[in-house]
């Protein structure tokens, strides 16, 4: 979560694991859109010797569909190649590495950057030997280190401007409530079989992902090379969709060297995907075990195919059983079987215009497919006026249309899944309350919980930037687990 070992197979390749997608209007600069993908979830800082990095054998995306079917119009490709600068060694880095050319950074990645218009079938190479920062291994390692991750960030004649490399992971979660049969620790002593625990009947939430990095590919684009006409949006060519993909060549072949030592590794055959993200929680929250594997492989185009799952989540039927006496009134309208249309427009096709008061929506059209989806006409809301609620908080910059690194999905998911979302299709239902209060700012508790309001003006533990590439300076290796 968000999708953080979602699946059973990819759970097994960290690397090519994708664990968010974010995509926004820049703040910083609002005739661009920013596109984040974060993999390999939940890296210790203090990972060595042999710190955390981008495969050289993946092949990563971030997709863009600016014509409602599901498929990529627009793709950003990034592929991966690390040096050893002295094979001889043992270690990392050898000295302080104060700059990306220092020779005592032992262990280089660069990357390349191509921009595909699969729509008009050109293909741009942004750059080849693109800087990756190091990890922040320590003081000594990587002093200086905000200069080293800025540096890192490459810019191009088209406007556009990236960055690879690692970063404090903005997402949070209070993993050990969510698994934990259902828990929703706002109201804990309420679950069925919490009584016999003997705990408090509330509890602050834990950050289950306080502390931890996560390594990341970004790009901040210009809206018109995100349009399918490539002119700046409109009413009509306002609304992207994206995901995330990483994929693999089909053949692996391992030669044993002398005396049966690993020898070289061979990729052979064309790319398949093993992984992708476009709404949070969507793999892990709505699709069977048995199937999330598959769901990985599959193009937002073919999603129709998992429509019953969001139409009828396990979710929404467990919680009145979960909570006997919380959630009656999801309770009886479960019982009716009736789909539900608020997440299907949700997830996969977007809100139409007029559904969500002052809101234009993100309607895509009747392609049912799994991918954030962005008003790009909608403008950055002030930092001292964001919601991280985003759209259920009043504020229509805000998940679900697109998703910014301080939106708190799992609670707004959460509640959509408890039929907070409901009356917009249905007038006549009532929420439960307690589908409203899966957070509750004055004890602290949110399902997703932070430190703090997870806007731009009262940054927690997350260390948000106010600019590209807006996820914070990864955390130290010496300073991992201290006081």
């Amino acid at each position: 979560m968000s999708s953080h070992r979602e699946a059973p197979e990819i759970s097994k390749d960290p690397v090519a694991d994708s664990t968010d997608v974010y995509a926004f209007v820049s703040p910083d600069d609002p005739s661009t859109v920013t596109l984040i993908a974060n993999y390999i979830p939940l890296e210790p800082p203090d990972s060595g010797p042999n710190f955390y990095e981008f495969d050289d054998t993946v092949l990563y995306a971030i997709n863009v569909d600016n014509n409602g079917d599901g498929v990529a119009d627009v793709a950003f490709l990034f592929t991966f190649k690390t040096t050893l600068r002295d094979p001889s060694f043992f270690l990392y880095n050898i000295g302080p590495i104060t700059s990306l050319s220092s020779p005592n950074w032992n262990r280089v990645q660069t990357y390349s950057l191509e921009m595909i218009d699969w729509h008009h079938g050109r293909a741009t190479q942004l750059g080849t030997g693109l800087p990756c920062p190091p990890c922040n291994v320590g003081p000594l390692s990587t002093p200086g280190y905000a200069t080293l991750a800025a540096d890192a960030i490459s810019m191009f004649g088209n406007g556009v401007k990236s960055f690879a490399g690692q970063r404090a992971e903005g997402f949070y979660v209070d993993l050990g409530a969510v698994f934990d049969l259902g828990n929703l620790r706002p109201f804990q002593g309420d679950h069925a079989g919490w009584a016999s625990t003997g705990l408090p009947a509330m509890a602050a939430g834990v950050n289950s992902t306080a502390g931890v990095n996560v390594h990341t590919l970004a790009v901040q684009v210009p809206m018109s090379l995100l349009t399918n006409n490539g002119q700046a949006p409109t009413s009509s060519t306002c609304t992207i969709g994206v995901w995330t993909t990483a994929s693999r060549q089909q053949i692996r072949i391992l030669e044993g060297g002398p005396g049966g030592d690993n020898g070289m590794v061979s990729n052979l055959g064309p790319f398949v995907q093993v992984s992708r993200l476009g709404n949070p929680l969507f793999n892990e929250v709505l699709v069977p075990l048995s199937t999330k594997d598959f769901w990985n492989s599959q193009s937002p185009a073919k999603d129709s195919q998992f429509a019953s799952y969001v139409s009828s989540p396990q979710l929404a039927a467990l919680l009145p059983s979960l909570f006997p006496g919380v959630f009656d009134n999801l309770a009886t309208f479960n019982a009716t079987n009736t789909p539900r249309a608020d997440l299907l427009a949700i997830l996969l096709t977007g809100i139409p215009t007029g559904v969500v008061p002052g809101f234009a929506g993100n309607y895509t059209g009747p392609t049912q497919a799994d991918m954030l989806r962005l008003n790009m006409t909608i403008p950055p809301t002030a930092p001292a006026n964001a919601s991280n609620l985003g759209l259920i908080g009043g504020d229509i910059a805000g998940y679900p249309n697109g998703r910014r690194v301080f939106d708190d999905v799992v609670t707004i998911e959460l509640r959509a899944i408890a039929g907070v979302t409901l009356p917009l299709v249905d007038k006549g239902y009532t929420p439960d309350g307690a589908a409203g209060s899966l957070s509750n700012p004055d004890l602290g508790i949110s399902m997703g919980l932070t430190s703090g309001p997870n806007d731009l003006t009262a940054r927690g533990t997350e260390n948000y930037l106010s600019s590209f590439p807006y996820l914070g300076l990864p955390y130290s290796g010496y300073s991992a687990g201290a006081a």
